[in-house]
């Protein structure tokens, strides 16, 4: 069964302008007749939530104490979402094995904001070497709040780095995305910059439309260290691949089609891991409310930071803007994430990027990282350890 903060019929404190939506609606309500003919013909719904529930991985105990947690202002609607990747079998010199690594680093970290009158997403990337306070452990790279504390310290960092509490954590192994893709039948994204990926037979992505599926996807999301701008131009090739899966899922081609949606399922949820609290029923009434979402009301963006530095011992590392931190927290609490990015000094990237624009993420490291069988080469400003 749903939570009460996910009930399929939901009213909003502040209820938004209405939007003109025509075509879109046609769309749902053909798509509720096929979903409604499925469910009477035999508990089809039923069976996707058992699907999800078997096949997904629920993790015990994620967030921290109550005590010194960030507190929700009474009545908010809006929900926070904390999803990590995982790279536990990343390909290549990128393992955290080859590289000399121990234990477990959570690379891969958004904030999916879910506003109160479910109009948008919006989706923050936080790099990984994003110079913080991790709670009783001083300032380090956010990533290592995984290996220092689990998934507790993950969401006690965010959270207080953001001043906002989080509602639900997703953990996605980067392998789920091949398996996405294929049973998407592939999906296109616009590629700003040209790269290869992979040591042996690499992919190599041209500048415009590129199909990923499978192997490819994982490289495109993976690669980081074939650029000048290294995470923050992997972030935002991570952001793109996001919204065209998005694109690809919210069609009738795949929600009209029960055959399609059950294997969309099967072969994506054993790749999730989610809270105690974020199971089938949750997420189906959660997927209601957003029923009129489409990806162009998918808002992606990334944290803005300060100037790369040098940490202790050398390595590289990314400072923090304390202003635009300042001004993120007060949106997030105030539920208002529109205006924070529509205002122009929301902030930049490490290196003076906007943090909104895919167009201005960055270039190759070299002409080399381009070729195909040249090795990515290695960033040389804030991308490595």
């Amino acid at each position: 069964m749903p939570r009460p903060d996910t009930a399929t019929t939901y009213v909003p404190r502040r209820q938004a302008a209405p939007k003109r939506r025509w075509a879109r609606t046609a769309l749902i309500a053909g798509l509720c007749v096929v979903l409604v003919a499925a469910v009477v013909a035999g508990g089809y719904i039923a069976n996707l939530a058992a699907l999800f529930n078997d096949r997904s991985t629920t993790i015990a105990g994620v967030f921290p104490a109550d005590e010194g947690r960030p507190a929700k202002p009474v009545g908010d609607g809006s929900r926070n979402i904390l999803l990590l990747g995982s790279d536990s079998r990343g390909e290549g010199l990128d393992t955290a094995e080859n590289k000399g690594e121990s234990g477990e680093r959570s690379d891969t970290m958004m904030l999916v904001h879910i506003p109160e009158d479910r109009q948008n997403i919006y989706v923050m990337s936080i790099v990984r070497d994003l110079w913080v306070e991790i709670p009783g452990h001083g300032e380090r790279k956010i990533n290592a709040a995984l290996n220092l504390g689990g998934y507790p310290l993950v969401v006690g960092t965010v959270e207080q780095l953001l001043d906002t509490q989080i509602d639900n954590v997703v953990s996605i192994d980067f392998e789920g995305f091949g398996a996405l893709t294929e049973s998407l039948g592939g999906v296109t994204v616009d590629n700003p910059v040209a790269f290869c990926s992979g040591q042996a037979a690499p992919s190599c992505f041209d500048v415009g439309p590129v199909n990923l599926n499978g192997t490819a996807a994982l490289r495109y999301v993976r690669e980081r260290k074939a650029f000048a701008e290294g995470d923050f131009q992997r972030v935002q090739n991570q952001q793109r691949f996001v919204k065209a899966v998005l694109n690809r899922f919210l069609t009738p081609e795949t929600l009209g089609n029960p055959a399609r949606l059950q294997q969309v399922i099967a072969d994506f949820s054993q790749y999730l891991s989610v809270d105690e609290t974020l199971d089938a029923g949750t997420a189906a009434g959660l997927a209601l409310q957003l029923s009129g979402i489409r990806g162009d009301d998918v808002e992606m963006f990334t944290l803005p930071t300060g100037p790369a530095g040098t940490g202790p011992g050398g390595a590289s590392i990314i400072t923090r803007d304390e202003e635009a931190l300042k001004a993120l927290r007060l949106a997030l609490k105030e539920d208002s994430l529109r205006d924070f990015l529509a205002n122009e000094d929301h902030g930049s990237n490490a290196f003076g990027g906007s943090i909104t624009d895919d167009e201005a993420a960055g270039e190759p490291a070299d002409e080399s990282s381009t070729r195909p069988g040249a090795a990515p080469a290695v960033s040389p400003r804030g991308a490595g350890e």
